[in-house]
């Protein structure tokens, strides 16, 4: 007798979103109840600014996560934010991080340069932990990363409110962007870039007036006129270099 194909468990919908009030760690509920523990978060940090990269991060935690405080890094403070990333690092099964620079941003735009940065990160830590690439992979946003089709990913509208792994990619990338937005004002200091990384202030604006846009400024990006800018210098940061506290003194880019 011939038998029925097995059919693929069924795996509930997320959570809406339609909610005024947001869980982080809502999503990791919902895998749990589902029986799902591998989750890979993806998120970025500086879309907005005028200058500087667009950081992108790949976090998967364990579950449960041991860590507290971890959410939204809009709703941190810096020195909650600095305080997390070390832990972070050190509890989580992988971890990617990526740097896209400003003349990338500039030939692809942004969007396509945040979407190919998590597409980046998530190929970093699934290539160091070979296990983790079976992970369901929770964007934050709406829009899907370039990833390999066969991934299970769930774009989440404020997922970085929803989701302790999106919550942690945030943290990663914007830490990772403002200590390389503090090497910047060791080179750039007529900018502010050290109080406003690289966002669109009056103060920001008024200088690029003053001064003209620098080299990591984002020629595709409406910024007021001013005097040519300078050659590119731009500065690339290894993993390894983010990890470390940004210095309060002028920090002398490394020789290529």
């Amino acid at each position: 007798m011939s038998s029925s194909p097995r059919r693929k468990p069924t795996i509930a919908p997320l959570p809406g979103h339609a909610s005024k009030a947001f869980v982080c760690g809502e999503v990791e509920l919902w895998a749990r109840a589902q029986g799902l523990s591998l989750l890979i978060g993806l998120d970025e940090a500086g879309r907005g600014p005028l200058a500087g990269p667009v950081v992108v991060a790949a976090c998967a935690l364990p579950d449960p996560c041991p860590l507290e405080g971890i959410d939204d890094s809009k709703k941190l403070t810096e020195a909650a934010r600095e305080a997390l990333f070390e832990p972070i690092l050190a509890c989580a099964l992988g971890v990617g991080l990526v740097v896209v620079e400003h003349d990338v941003i500039d030939e692809m735009n942004i969007l396509r340069a945040s979407l190919h940065g998590m597409a980046l990160a998530w190929e970093q830590l699934v290539s160091q932990h070979p296990h983790l690439r079976a992970s369901i992979v929770l964007v934050d946003g709406r829009d899907r990363a370039p990833l390999p089709a066969d991934i299970d990913q769930r774009p989440l509208i404020k997922g970085d409110a929803r989701s302790l792994n999106i919550a942690a990619a945030s943290i990663l990338a914007k830490v990772a962007r403002d200590r390389i937005m503090h090497v910047y004002h060791g080179e750039y200091p007529a900018y502010g870039f050290d109080r406003h990384k690289g966002y669109p202030t009056v103060a920001h604006r008024a200088a690029v007036e003053r001064h003209g846009p620098s080299p990591i400024h984002r020629k595709s990006f409406n910024m007021p006129a001013g005097p040519a800018p300078e050659a590119d210098g731009s500065i690339t940061l290894s993993l390894f270099e983010l990890a470390a506290p940004p210095s309060h003194e002028p920090i002398e880019p490394r020789e290529p």
